[in-house]
């Protein structure tokens, strides 16, 4: 009886691993998105390309605060990227922070330079 449980218990570890590794393996951000993104200073649609490989993430952010190269990374489902944009003069980051829900949808905190928090969505092109 002892075996029987250990041999279920062997092949239910080896089912969850297995999906887990087929989940992270599936994930892949390349690709246009189109962003809703609510903050406490105002919303906005950015489109932001991504180019995914392995876990290090670019792109380019296109939206109401102008144009920036972004970078980051992507660890699990979690993505992080940030760039950089000079609003009249003054060089405000952003910090993306989200969980990929599906390889077509995402969602998560927007930080802009610590003058705005907030949260968006996303949804693949």
């Amino acid at each position: 009886m002892r075996d029987v449980i250990r041999i279920a218990g062997l092949a239910l570890a080896i089912v969850a691993l297995s999906a887990i590794g087929f989940a992270q393996s599936k994930i892949d951000l390349t690709g246009s998105w189109l962003f809703t993104v609510e903050t406490s200073a105002g919303s906005g649609t950015p489109t932001i390309s991504l180019k995914q490989d392995g876990d290090k993430v670019t792109g380019h952010y296109s939206g109401q605060l102008g144009e920036a190269d972004l970078t980051g990374a992507l660890k699990g489902q979690e993505l992080v990227f940030e760039f950089t944009v000079d609003v009249q003069g003054m060089p405000l980051k952003c910090t993306y922070t989200g969980n990929v829900e599906n390889k077509d949808s995402m969602k998560g905190t927007v930080n802009i330079a610590g003058l705005a928090n907030g949260t968006f969505t996303a949804k693949r092109q």
